[in-house]
């Protein structure tokens, strides 16, 4: 009897010691406590808990007891930065944000702004937007570039100028500069906020079906 409780009280602070938090173990400090006075009361009175193990089990309740308050600390102090950083998230909504990304969101009306840099002045450059599959929809000439940042207004058409249904779309600029060789730009995803959402703690802004890292967000502009 006396050996048993002994084995299950110190696996159990040897587990305890190394959790994260009280709540997975299912035993908090008074718990701990409860049981470590019963190893006590029915220790062998012939055969007593030896002194330096049970100054290791007490170690080992201080240890259960600073990792459950840290552990608590942490998770007020994330949830507080989670407040924050929602309400700074919220006040986008209606902004237009630009971010590195190669969607754009068209919505049926309204001309998509395809914002992209290019690293060098170029001869030639193409701007190819395709739909969620990958499929061409529009290609388009944008003959030389300067380098720096553009803007083409894209009207929702395809080549034959049939007007696309709304939704999302990717595309990609690329050219060729003086010497021959070809130049890839940088796009960006550019659009107005419509809502805010989290995903596994990850705070995202929308722009129509377009899911916009928050960090990745590197301006945001109210008209």
């Amino acid at each position: 009897m006396t050996t048993a409780i002994g084995s299950t009280t110190s696996s159990v602070a040897s587990a305890a010691s190394t959790a994260t938090t009280a709540t997975d173990l299912g035993l908090d400090s008074d718990a701990f406590l409860q049981l470590f006075i019963a190893q006590l009361q029915y220790q062998d009175p012939l055969n007593p808990q030896d002194a330096t193990e049970m100054m290791s089990q007490l170690a080992q309740l201080t240890q259960v007891e600073q990792a459950y308050k840290t552990t608590t600390a942490l998770s007020e102090l994330l949830t507080a930065q989670n407040n924050n950083l929602a309400m700074s998230a919220v006040s986008f909504i209606g902004g237009t944000v630009t971010a590195p990304g190669t969607q754009t969101y068209f919505d049926g009306t309204n001309a998509a702004s395809l914002q992209y840099t290019m690293p060098v002045a170029t001869s030639t450059a193409t701007l190819t937007i395709s739909d969620v599959n990958g499929k061409a929809v529009r290609i388009v000439d944008l003959g030389a570039q300067s380098s720096g940042t553009a803007t083409y207004a894209w009207d929702g058409t395809d080549g034959q100028g049939t007007l696309l249904e709304a939704g999302k779309y990717n595309f990609a600029v690329s050219g060729t500069d003086a010497s021959g060789t070809k130049q890839t730009a940088t796009t960006y995803t550019v659009g107005i906020a419509d809502g805010v959402k989290f995903d596994n703690g990850t705070a995202y802004v929308t722009i129509g079906p377009i899911s916009v890292l928050y960090s990745d967000i590197t301006s945001v502009s109210v008209s």
